[in-house]
């Protein structure tokens, strides 16, 4: 699995594919499936995908004693913030946060 991050990762084109090939089956199924509209089921995505992005960031951001700290700088910013990385698993935490939430939206009536 993590041989094939790094090559999903390798560049910020592939990593766009990846997310968006991980993205459209959910997106299917919303649309297909749960008779969600194009626009609203895009529009759902979106906001859940912003959302997990910033409970995601976090993760591995820990300053490991080996960061550069160039003058200027924020002493909090890691020095390798792997944002492509953190894009790929936003993009699949995305997509089952999302299908709950499409899931339970005939359950609240909606």
């Amino acid at each position: 699995m993590d041989a094939l991050l790094e090559r999903g990762t390798a560049s910020i084109p592939r990593t766009l594919g990846l997310c968006i090939l991980l993205m459209l089956p959910v997106m299917l199924l919303a649309v297909w499936g749960f008779r969600l509209s194009g626009f609203g089921a895009g529009a759902l995505y979106f906001v859940v995908w912003w959302t997990v992005l910033f409970a995601v960031l976090p993760f591995r951001a820990a300053p490991d004693g080996s960061e550069v700290v160039v003058p200027g700088q924020d002493l909090g910013a890691p020095h390798k913030p792997q944002m492509r990385r953190k894009a790929v698993w936003t993009t699949l935490v995305s997509d089952v946060v999302f299908i709950i939430a499409v899931a339970a939206f005939p359950l609240a009536g909606l």
